[in-house]
């Protein structure tokens, strides 16, 4: 335990990245560089840099029935029989600090994959509030059209290098509910992590069901990471979901940080909250390392 704090510490320790002033505000332009309009400007005195050196990084791609799906994948150099970790992003997309994340797994001898799961919907990072990208981009996203991007990555991921008998997810707001569903969905995930996903809901033909709609049949153990003070998922709803896995003897767990709300771990926004951020990466490290994602 105490080289995987040693590992996290290195990680998150890092010196924030140092941004000019005419780069803090600029939009995402590709794969994991920039961010999203609805976000800027970004908090660039509290973002964690995270380097490339001994990775192979960058953008890859593949074709999903006739669509080309990019990614941002990261991966130790020149290494093989790697386990797998999906980073599922926020409603903003695959911009510079889901890329840090993978870049993250990838130090810790991860291959990360990071797709870009709205490119059929459009751009995440074109609109300029959270209330237009949700009604033009999020909400005509249908979970199976994840699902299957998400198998067609982890294959992906099998021929290049990793061994999808160690598979794990991991992700953020959006990406945070993604992780329930797909882990439901993929007897092959191992263990996953869910950061502020929400757990119950409106549902539609597109999103036919929520995280706790899959509970009683969830097989994967998921850490669910939450605040206590986010307004958007009320404490009550993961009660709700503990106690609907409780009851079909998953044995998922859940951290919730009093007084900390939404997007505690999004380093480039004002709703960082740096011990949140780091308590709930060490222990997504050591839950994915307890369950054989290592």
């Amino acid at each position: 335990m105490k080289d995987l704090q040693n590992d996290v510490n290195s990680l998150l320790g890092a010196t924030p990245l140092s941004v000019p002033a005419d780069r803090r505000t600029f939009l995402k332009t590709a794969l994991g560089t920039g961010f999203a309009a609805a976000v800027l400007p970004v908090c660039a005195q509290t973002m964690i840099s995270t380097d490339t050196v001994g990775l192979t990084a960058g953008e890859v791609s593949i074709t999903v029935n006739g669509q080309k799906v990019p990614a941002y994948r990261a991966q130790p150099e020149g290494k093989t029989n790697l386990p797998v970790m999906l980073v599922i992003s926020e409603i903003f997309g695959v911009h510079e600090h889901i890329a840090d994340v993978t870049r993250r797994f990838a130090k810790l001898g991860y291959l990360a994959i990071a797709p870009e799961l709205f490119v059929r919907q459009g751009d995440p990072g074109s609109y300029g509030t959270i209330a237009e990208l949700n009604k033009e981009i999020i909400s005509k996203v249908p979970d199976q059209q994840v699902f299957g991007d998400l198998d067609a990555y982890v294959k992906w991921a099998g021929e290049n290098g990793g061994n999808i008998n160690k598979l794990g997810i991991n992700g953020f707001c959006w990406g945070g509910r993604i992780v329930w569903l797909y882990s439901a969905h993929n007897p092959r995930i191992k263990a996953g992590a869910a950061w502020y996903g929400r757990l119950v809901g409106d549902k539609s033909a597109l999103m036919p069901q929520q995280a706790i709609d899959i509970a009683p049949t969830l097989k994967t153990p998921v850490l669910g990471l939450y605040g206590g003070a986010d307004a958007g998922i009320p404490v009550q709803t993961v009660e709700q979901m503990k106690e609907a896995l409780a009851k079909a003897g998953n044995k998922s767990e859940f951290v919730v940080y009093p007084d900390v709300g939404h997007a505690f771990n999004a380093d480039y926004r004002t709703s960082y909250v740096a011990s949140a951020a780091k308590d709930g990466w060490t222990r997504a490290i050591a839950w994915f390392k307890a369950h054989g994602v290592s």
